[in-house]
């Protein structure tokens, strides 16, 4: 392997470990025995689902492929996916909030699991199937178990801050740690031990049904709003009339649109951007070298969450400012650097400019992840809590359709650039969120003082 990646891969791994192990008593809040018993239940849940997650990742597009799928049936396949996500996302949401979150998070593990199952079956139908469930699936994991979290935090007495505790070190071991061991052991299962490219969808059931059984065991339920008068067509009103009446939602349900857009594009850009012409990059090392930057990024981000001071809708101006700038850089080095027109052989020198450019994305998307959560805990009312969320990947699935179905119709550049323009506006309705956040503040302190002091 070339020393470049080494080199990469160690300096972000001594960042990280020096970042965690040089935290002080201003980078950490103080917690209670009963809320660290509370946060390391639902951490150990949430890594098993995102070790469930991660598994299959990697191996989806090659099972499909020796199964002797062409890549345009293999486009249809994820396409489904995700279109199955944005038309039963927020039905699922709905149910989670009025039938219960645990229950949906019970849902989410069962779909999941089937969804593993119909990969062992070569026809076309039952994948189609599979991945139909899997969209499913994803509009469950992204919305049920944070609810679930916010709820019971609240339910339980525990300080609002503490839950910013909870999100910084679910991204670090779920989107991170987890994600580079699962890369590992799927690489273990699938060439070290020749197990087929089946064996990691076996092994994330089996992860899948080991958080199941915890969950079943361990987590109470809780509901968004159980009233039983309210029938799915008057939720999804509710919730379409809380974001059109709150600007803070509406801003902050396009800003993550934005950004996650632009996130799922940016998967299926960077292995052509940095082998243009057939170079031999090694996929599984680069992507440990992104889930290690965005190890970095979750760890600022628990710094930060950590000080009151700090507000959170300030910041993020600057993070979608700096992955804007990562993001226009394979732009930027096709008009500073020439284009090789060598096939094949090692990375180039514009793909090491712009694999140190996605990595500093990829740590913007870690400190992205806990401060979205924090400002939709904040934000976003409890008993149209999944609803909402799910409402907000609607755009997102819409966008990614559109990318996956016209992927080769526009040069990379310009799909890059997009993302970059795309990152920039997040920037600019971020900063609207914060004044309007301010103001809201502001407001509040007016009435509590206006209001008659009752002796």
């Amino acid at each position: 392997m070339e020393l470049f990646y080494l080199i990469v891969f160690g300096g972000l791994a001594v960042v990280v470990a020096t970042m965690e192990l040089s935290k002080n008593n201003k980078d950490r809040i103080n917690t209670s025995s009963a809320f660290n018993s509370f946060k390391n239940n639902y951490l150990l849940v949430y890594s098993l689902m995102m070790a469930g997650d991660w598994l299959q990742g990697p191996y989806v597009y090659y099972l499909y492929t020796t199964y002797g799928f062409g890549k345009g049936e293999i486009g249809q396949l994820f396409i489904a996916g995700f279109g199955s996500s944005m038309l039963f996302g927020t039905i699922v949401g709905s149910l989670a909030d009025k039938h219960g979150r645990k229950r949906a998070s019970v849902t989410y593990c069962i779909t999941y699991i089937l969804s593993c199952i119909t990969k062992h079956s070569p026809e076309y139908r039952i994948l189609m199937v599979g991945r139909i469930l899997g969209g499913i699936a994803t509009s469950l994991l992204f919305s049920a178990f944070e609810s679930w979290l916010v709820a019971e935090h609240n339910k339980r007495g525990f300080e609002q801050q503490w839950l910013s505790i909870t999100f910084s070190k679910a991204i670090f071991l779920g989107n991170g740690l987890v994600a580079i061991l699962a890369g590992l052991f799927g690489n273990l299962l699938v060439g070290s031990l020749a197990m087929g490219p089946v064996a990691p969808f076996d092994a994330a059931s089996i992860f899948l049904a080991i958080g199941m059984a915890i969950i079943l065991a361990s987590w109470t339920e809780n509901y968004g709003d159980p009233s039983e008068s309210k029938d799915l067509l008057t939720q999804f009103r509710g919730a379409a009339v809380a974001i059109a009446s709150d600007e803070k939602i509406a801003l902050l349900g396009a800003i993550q649109s934005l950004f996650e857009g632009s996130m799922y594009t940016f998967v299926f850009l960077w292995t052509p951007a940095l082998s243009p012409n057939g170079e031999d990059i090694p996929h599984g090392f680069i992507f440990s070298i992104f889930m290690l930057s965005s190890m970095l990024g979750s760890s600022l981000a628990s710094r930060l969450l950590a000080r009151a001071s700090v507000k959170v809708e300030s910041y993020m101006q600057i993070v979608f400012v700096i992955s804007s700038a990562s993001l226009l850089l394979p732009v930027i080095t096709s008009f500073l650097v020439a284009p090789s027109k060598e096939k094949g052989g090692s990375i180039k020198f514009a793909g090491c400019i712009q694999l140190l450019g996605f990595c500093v994305f990829e740590a913007c998307v870690g400190l992205f992840w806990p401060s979205i959560m924090k400002m939709r805990s904040q934000y976003i009312p409890e008993e149209a809590r999944s609803t909402i969320m799910n409402f907000f990947r609607i755009p997102l699935n819409i966008f990614v359709c559109i990318v996956l179905y016209n992927v080769d119709a526009f040069p990379i550049t310009v799909m890059f650039g997009m993302c970059s323009a795309f990152l920039f506006l997040a920037s600019m309705l971020q900063r609207r969120l914060l004044g309007v956040a301010e103001r809201s503040r502001q407001d509040k302190v007016r009435e509590l003082e206006a209001e008659p002091l009752n002796i």
